[in-house]
């Protein structure tokens, strides 16, 4: 597994330019054209928040590993998909990373959820551990659905960003569903297992009067992750117009998969091409300075981001939005509506409004499945698990 990992990681540096192409590059839902907006395609990608393996972290659980290496990528994706709804709902769409400048102290807040040690929010040891209740022990590759279901339920000890998390099973979006969980009096899904906001454990020093305010609101910001299959081993062609659509709204958080065996985190796509971040490069673990500030350079990737077929993607994934409001929620509704109806894109998975009758166990709050049903969805969502693994010995 050294040796592989090793190789894999010492070429991983010779980085492709975008091509000179006529060709729109979207980078989760915004638009560009290479010849004249090449700087600005850089900068965005270069603003999105890059995780990747790390060594020498506290051991997880206090015994464990201390580096992800060989088996992270996937929870590193998890990672990076759910860092872009922080932006959104602290930041904005339109906030920028630029290196050497001073950020504000939100987007410290946001990094510091995802820092490699046990008590930040979605760090890799809070995913690790977590997944030992959905059947993953400490050290094992997670697929889409599994990393899902894991930040669904850390997201409920964030009473900061106050998100409401919902994983659309079965292919099948029920907006009534969201519409409530959304709507919701508590700050965060699933009230009988967040404590009270004035109890709250605030790990990283977040003001708690936020939890008060968001008590108050209307409408929770959305963070929507389905779980997919496009096709058996590899992605059905008719899908692939949708794919892209996806990643054309305003709404987009992007995607979780990658090719067989190796987790990418897919931010846009130009031509045939998908554009991704690749956690496939160990860096040591950051610790705060002298001053307490956290360097943040090796969080931001400042190379062309990588590039693969379309056709190569894995039929496994997991495709994410945000929405902050609930404008934005019935927005995405309607631009989902009209994509059923684009010749020669096939849906990836329903929208309704009221939960289908053939639904055998309706679960008004999303929580996660039985046992049983958590057992034939990751025989489902992650196939590939076993074929990683046995690369991996």
């Amino acid at each position: 597994l050294f040796l592989a990992t090793l190789t894999y990681d010492t070429l991983r540096f010779e980085y492709e330019d975008f091509p000179e192409t006529k060709e729109p590059v979207w980078i989760l839902g915004r638009k560009y054209s290479v010849f004249t907006e090449k700087e600005e395609i850089l900068l965005d990608v270069t603003s999105r928040l890059w995780f990747t393996y790390r060594k020498n972290f506290p051991a997880i659980g206090g015994t464990g590993p201390t580096s992800d290496t060989g088996w992270g990528c996937m929870l590193r994706c998890g990672q990076m998909i759910f860092a872009q709804a922080l932006v959104c709902r602290h930041l904005g769409r339109d906030w920028r990373w630029i290196k050497g400048k001073r950020q504000m102290d939100n987007y410290f807040n946001v990094l510091n959820a995802f820092i490699d040690k046990k008590d930040s929010y979605y760090s890799i040891h809070q995913i690790a551990q977590m997944g030992v209740g959905e059947g993953k022990s400490i050290g094992q590759w997670y697929g889409p659905n599994t990393v899902a279901q894991v930040l669904k339920k850390l997201a409920t000890f964030d009473t900061w960003s106050s998100l409401a998390v919902h994983i659309a099973m079965d292919n099948t979006v029920v907006m009534e569903e969201i519409r409530r969980l959304c709507q919701s009096n508590f700050p965060c899904a699933g009230a009988a297992a967040c404590p009270a906001v004035e109890s709250d454990v605030l790990y990283n020093g977040y003001p708690e009067e936020a939890g008060v305010r968001d008590r108050l609101s209307l409408w929770k910001p959305l963070v929507l992750l389905i779980p997919l299959r496009l096709g058996l081993t590899e992605i059905n062609e008719a899908y692939i117009e949708t794919l892209k659509h996806c990643f054309m709204m305003p709404q987009s958080l992007g995607v979780i998969g990658g090719k067989p065996n190796s987790a990418h985190y897919f931010i846009g796509y130009v031509g045939e091409e998908l554009i991704y971040l690749d956690p496939h490069t160990t860096q040591p673990a950051v610790e705060p300075n002298d001053s307490g500030c956290l360097p943040d350079e090796s969080f931001h990737c400042q190379h062309p981001p990588c590039r693969m077929s379309i056709a190569e993607l894995d039929p496994s994934i997991a495709v994410g939005f945000f929405c902050n409001t609930e404008e934005d929620f019935n927005n995405w509704c309607q631009q989902i509506k009209k994509l059923s109806l684009v010749r020669g894109a096939l849906p990836m998975f329903e929208l309704v409004e009221r939960q289908p009758s053939h639904f055998s166990n309706p679960d008004v709050l999303n929580l996660t499945p039985d046992s049983s049903d958590a057992d034939r969805l990751e025989r489902f969502f992650d196939s590939e698990d076993e074929d990683f693994e046995i690369l991996s010995l």
